[in-house]
């Protein structure tokens, strides 16, 4: 019995062991980007900017200098399980800010954690925010939980799209196991004006394969709009006949939402660009478009 449950604690000791060096690897990262206006007509500038862990951001010239363009950088590479990224961004009034990825967010297989996204937009009164980050890429195995949560004083702006591609088509891979767990909060005023919780569990090639969510399509995105109107969904609507997959778009209490589904990555990127093209007051970043 004495060598038995000291056999018990060499193997606790070893998983805990184990499992501290797991913990010690996984990345712990962060951003915070405050951005004001220039109160001198000179356009968007940098208030604040804090980084920490693997992600960077980096202002890359823009041509509309109205216009502030962030470029955020995972230097990991990717994500996997135990990961946990924050990413806040802060508009002063009157700002104006395009925010896109430096490439698409790969999320590797997990042993079981999830990888954490946790964003915080907040815009002020009269300020313009475009979160329009490149698609993210769920690989088998994959654990994901993404929360957005949106604060924007009255007279504020948000265009926001996430678009989500459950594995790499021309690789012929296929998401079998994996976990997608994603949730928007959109405050106007401190006023609940959009919620929506999202979750595939389990076999999400089965899951997508239904007609009632993607048909057989891999490729997902939703865009969100505010101030958005029909006007807005009649812009989307003249550019869905050129689109390789399906979309639909509808507006209602100064809300526009369109949702895209597509066969692959290659064809929701071509339809999202002429979307976003279609809505965007500000210019699209050129890593869309390269």
């Amino acid at each position: 019995m004495i060598a038995a449950a000291q056999g018990g604690r060499k193997v606790l000791a070893r998983t805990s062991t184990r499992d501290a060096v797991f913990a010690a690897n996984r990345a712990e990262s962060r951003i915070a980007l405050a951005v004001r206006a220039d109160g001198d007509g000179g356009g968007s500038r940098r208030a604040r900017v804090h980084e920490a862990g693997a992600l960077r951001v980096r202002f890359p010239n823009c041509e509309d200098k109205d216009v502030l363009e962030a470029v955020i950088v995972n230097t990991a590479g990717g994500m996997t399980g135990g990961d946990c990224f924050a990413l806040d961004i802060a508009l002063s009034a009157g700002a104006r800010l395009t925010v896109t990825t430096a490439a698409a967010e790969k999320v590797y297989r997990s042993l079981g954690p999830n990888s954490d996204i946790g964003v915080t937009l907040k815009v002020g009164a009269g300020a313009a925010l475009a979160w329009l980050p490149q698609e993210t890429i769920m690989f088998e195995g994959a654990r994901i939980r993404r929360t957005i949560d949106v604060e924007l004083e009255r007279g504020g702006s948000l265009l926001l799209a996430e678009a989500v591609v459950f594995g790499r088509a021309a690789m012929g891979e296929v998401v079998r196991n994996g976990t997608f767990f994603d949730c928007w909060r959109v405050r106007v005023d401190g006023a609940l004006v959009f919620a929506e919780t999202a979750r595939l569990d389990g076999d999400i090639a089965q899951h997508l394969a239904r007609r009632a969510i993607a048909g057989g399509g891999i490729a997902l995105a939703s865009v969100l709009k505010v101030a958005g109107d029909d006007a807005a969904v009649a812009a989307v609507r003249a550019v869905a006949e050129d689109c390789a997959g399906e979309m639909g778009v509808s507006a209602w209490n100064g809300l526009m939402l369109a949702r895209l589904v597509a066969a692959d990555g290659a064809a929701l990127r071509r339809d999202l660009i002429g979307v976003l093209s279609a809505l965007a007051d500000m210019p699209l970043p050129r890593l869309w478009l390269n």
